[in-house]
């Protein structure tokens, strides 16, 4: 008896010894700013001091006199989400892109707080240090919740407005990957904030991509090293409280819409866009068929083409 005691206690030591091993191989440190900002930063990257111990980081390309477009990204991206799309928007529109907190290049100090209104904000605020009074703004998912809600908060700032595959709607279960069952889950947040977690990015760039042959090695990298930003770990995978897309505030909104959806999102619902298109009065919908949850990205030439015929159908005042 006393035989099998000392042999299982040492197997439940070795089991510890073997996960703890594991645990130290798996974690990934942070990479400092300035690795990533000469790795992942452009030509026209520029940084403005906000309020609450933020320095964004954006792009302001194009004519100075034109009308502006401000795009937003969507969740664990950044500015380079609108690759695609910049030099044919910037020909003729002034075409502000920024990275959000806990995204892209964007840092933010350690004393950083994430409220509900924290992303809106950063738009607020780069905006207005860019004298923007007017413009368009664009978002993808995460960033297309950001574009209505401000466009609710502040409707005498926003002339038009562009969902991209916009989140807000409640869904029952959120699809997309393994990573979003971590996130909905206290011990997994907890864990990703340590671990390698690339094999679960892998997973869910491939879902929102849909097409394979875009999730190529750079992107990954590109994704997974962004996330290791000091302090951007916490922000992902914190619980940021979000505002839900209710008919009756959308219905509030009264500028030209115009809302874009593949129609093989497998992170949100393709019939989102058709509520989107319900709610807001006068909106219009563009579904492309075999495309997933990054159309600027998965079809930038079609995509941006679309885009740029309703924006001179719907000009600017």
């Amino acid at each position: 008896m006393k035989t099998l005691a000392r042999g299982l206690a040492t197997a439940l030591l070795l089991i510890a010894v073997l996960a703890s091993i594991g645990w130290l191989l798996m974690r990934r440190p942070d990479i400092p700013y300035a690795t990533l900002e000469a790795r992942y930063g452009y030509a026209d990257s520029r940084y403005m001091d906000l309020p609450g111990g933020v320095r964004a980081h954006y792009r302001d390309v194009g004519p100075r006199g034109a009308p502006a477009i401000v795009l937003v990204h969507g969740f664990a991206a950044s500015t380079h989400a609108w690759d695609g799309w910049v030099e044919a928007l910037s020909r003729d529109y002034r075409v502000v892109m920024l990275d959000l907190p806990g995204h892209g290049l964007t840092r933010t100090s350690d004393a950083y707080v994430v409220r509900p209104d924290s992303f809106e904000a950063t738009v607020d605020g780069v905006t207005r240090g860019l004298g923007l009074s007017r413009f368009t703004l664009g978002g993808n998912s995460m960033g297309g919740e950001v574009a209505w809600t401000y466009a609710l908060d502040h409707p005498d700032r926003v002339e038009r407005l562009v969902l991209v595959d916009a989140a807000g709607w409640p869904t029952p279960g959120r699809s997309g990957g393994m990573i979003f069952k971590f996130l909905a889950n206290p011990v997994g947040r907890q864990v990703l904030k340590e671990i390698e977690i690339r094999p679960l990015m892998t997973q869910a760039l491939r879902s929102a991509y849909v097409d394979p042959k875009l999730v190529t090695p750079a992107l990954i990298d590109r994704y997974v090293d962004l996330a290791r930003a000091p302090g951007h770990r916490v922000i992902l995978l914190g619980q940021r409280p979000r505002r839900v897309a209710t008919a009756p505030d959308l219905s509030t909104i009264r500028v030209p819409t115009l809302v874009i959806f593949g129609q093989d999102d497998r992170v949100i619902p393709p019939a989102d866009g058709e509520k989107f298109r319900k709610a807001i009065p006068g909106a219009t919908l563009i579904l492309y068929p075999g495309v997933g949850h990054v159309p600027m990205e998965q079809i930038p030439e079609r995509s941006v083409a679309d885009l740029r015929a309703w924006l001179a159908a719907h000009p600017a005042k």
